[in-house]
């Protein structure tokens, strides 16, 4: 198997990312995440075709008030290795790599903040695969996929954009979908773990493996979690940014709240786009903080 492993000058000089990772080995690839912080562990699952550092905001807010953060960069993104063949990746091979790294650490009674794809892998770890490490969830502008799900027009053109276009702009798609102007060090730091086409099969591998019908891969057990989840009392945390073009509040937020029995209300952030981290990071630091120790 070709592995692409991003150098480490390309994350030099990152704004406002100060912290070095820790690495774990998964089946002969290294998985990099932060491990920042004592007390209680927060999980954060970062989605597409972003890493850890969308979370940079909402990390340093945390570790201030208290909490241990533990933020992984899937295979294929950040300072993981990436394997270059884009049939490599599943949705089961991200759910079994993170849960390696969770068993490592030995995390219990954590919580798992989730966005985007990080949605699927961080609710099917703490919903059936090992619901022991998470006591609490903070889902955010995410959803699980069933095949069941009804995809916009303008998902479809962006999957088929993605389909045909090896060197991803993974710049340009964090850019669009946030509702503030974001630096341009900030989009170099998105695009420094991908400097070659090679390098973003994982970005790419994302949207085509996402399942269309009940009988694609990854579908039955969507469907698993969600059922799971509609049973499940732990407290849980929802936020979505009220201008999310990605996953629109109105109707996914929505339609997605129905997963959450315990989370009564949908708290929207305003001026937040899709990566809602990047716009209002340190609110949304504030508002779990808040939450955490209020409930």
């Amino acid at each position: 198997m070709d592995v692409f492993r991003t150098p480490d000058d390309r994350f030099e000089n990152l704004p406002d990312y100060p912290w070095q990772p820790d690495y774990h080995e998964w089946e002969g690839l290294r998985l990099a995440y932060l491990d920042e912080g004592e007390g209680q562990p927060l999980v954060l699952f970062h989605g597409e075709p972003t890493w850890s550092f969308l979370y940079r905001k909402v990390i340093a807010v945390l570790l201030d008030k208290g909490y241990r953060c533990i933020a992984p960069d899937l295979i294929g993104f950040g300072r993981s290795d990436k394997p270059t063949d884009i049939g490599w990746y599943s949705y089961d091979r991200h759910v079994e790599s993170v849960a390696s790294l969770l068993e490592a650490l030995d995390v219990h009674d954590g919580v798992f903040v989730v966005h985007d794809w990080g949605g699927s892998l961080g609710l099917r770890i703490g919903a059936i695969e090992a619901p022991q490490r998470a006591a609490r969830f903070v889902a955010m502008d995410t959803g699980l996929f069933t095949g069941r799900q009804t995809m916009s027009e303008a998902w479809h053109a962006f999957r088929d954009f993605v389909a045909r276009t090896e060197d991803l702009p993974v710049g340009m798609l964090v850019k669009n979908a946030c509702a503030t102007d974001v630096p341009n060090e900030v989009i170099a730091a998105y695009e420094a773990p991908f400097p070659s086409p090679e390098s973003k099969a994982g970005a790419r591998a994302f949207p085509l493996m996402l399942p269309l019908a009940p009988e694609e891969p990854g579908a039955a057990k969507g469907q698993e979690v969600a059922d799971a989840l509609r049973a499940d009392r732990r407290p849980v945390l929802l936020m979505w940014g009220d201008s999310d073009p990605v996953l629109p509040l109105d109707p996914v937020g929505r339609k997605v709240q129905s997963l959450f029995p315990t989370a009564e209300t949908l708290t929207t952030i305003h001026d937040g786009g899709h990566f809602v981290q990047e716009d209002q990071g340190h609110e949304i630091g504030a508002l779990i903080a808040d939450w955490l120790a209020n409930t």
